[in-house]
């Protein structure tokens, strides 16, 4: 093969971005993404791009918090690690992909592509993600009407909320936080989230049951690219009588009423509640996402 040249690209070059094949349909599921010319790179071959990379993160970030748009060409895995290993950023990979994609095979194929690009560079598969996106023609879910809502303008109820629920928790982000650094950790890393959101604060609530007992929280926002679910919590005592459902329902409406067009969501693929809850809900699955974390230098 020949050489390969990896570089960056900047604003006066940024549609070498797109010469290349989109297998994974790639570019519509982040037609609501701003990238920055900046934090882009891509692997040429002969003048051709064989692998290319977006990283992502808020307008006011100094730095990319996420690689959310990463391709490699067929038989260019090497290519594709490469532009991983000399990347400025070593942050999460998301490798977003078509909804039942195992079951295309030129998903399928694309797929294993990518995820061979990343092992080689050092990453590691953290979790399945299942993606949603809610539209009005989805309806409103129904309100059971069982937890009363409200504001709470004090981070501190949110924060010993989120220490109780991931105490015991399927979320695998949520997971690794705890593994690295505690209760504490996972909690701050939720609060920090919530607030990077550029969305209103008093959006922010708490369930309770009608004598009063909290059962748990739901957060309501925009990120950078719209209206989301950003967090569904139940405390564990409560757990076992479906409530999840009810702060989804009433998350939606809150956004709904706030005049969201669409709502985005996720969950872990093996968080079969929250899968049924979000059914149930009726937040149909768009995409489908395979999360990479990087594990020590590149290539190791």
């Amino acid at each position: 093969m020949t050489d390969l040249v990896v570089r960056a690209l900047d604003a006066s070059d940024a549609d070498v971005f797109d010469a290349l094949p989109d297998p994974l349909a790639a570019r519509e599921a982040h037609r609501l993404t701003r990238h920055r010319p900046d934090w882009k790179r891509v692997a040429l071959r002969d003048g051709a791009v064989v692998a290319r990379g977006a990283w992502w993160g808020g307008p006011d970030d100094p730095e990319p918090v996420v690689l959310n748009w990463f391709d490699v060409a067929e038989g260019e895995e090497e290519a594709g690690a490469e532009l991983l290993r000399t990347a400025p950023w070593r942050v999460d990979l998301e490798l977003n992909l078509p909804d039942g994609w195992r079951g295309d095979p030129a998903a399928r194929a694309a797929a294993e592509t990518r995820r061979a690009a990343a092992r080689a560079a050092g990453y590691e598969p953290l979790v399945e993600r299942l993606l949603y996106r809610w539209t009005p023609a989805c309806g409103l879910p129904e309100r059971p009407g069982r937890l009363r809502f409200r504001a709470e303008p004090d981070d501190a109820v949110f924060f010993d909320a989120l220490r109780r629920i991931h105490s015991a928790t399927l979320d695998a982000h949520a997971r690794r936080a705890v593994e690295e650094g505690g209760l504490d950790r996972a909690a701050q890393e939720e609060l920090d989230f919530f607030h990077w959101c550029p969305s209103p604060r008093a959006w922010w609530q708490v369930a309770s049951t009608p004598d009063g007992e909290p059962v748990g929280i739901h957060i309501p926002a925009h990120n950078p690219s719209g209206p989301c679910v950003a967090f569904i919590g139940v405390l564990p005592e409560h757990r076992g009588h479906g409530y999840a459902y009810d702060l989804l329902a009433e998350c939606t409406h809150l956004l709904a009423g706030e005049g969201a067009r669409f709502i985005a969501a996720a969950t872990d693929r093996g968080n079969h509640p929250m899968a049924a809850n979000f059914a149930k809900a009726g937040y149909p699955v768009v995409r489908e996402r395979i999360n990479f974390r990087p594990t020590g230098p590149a290539g190791s």
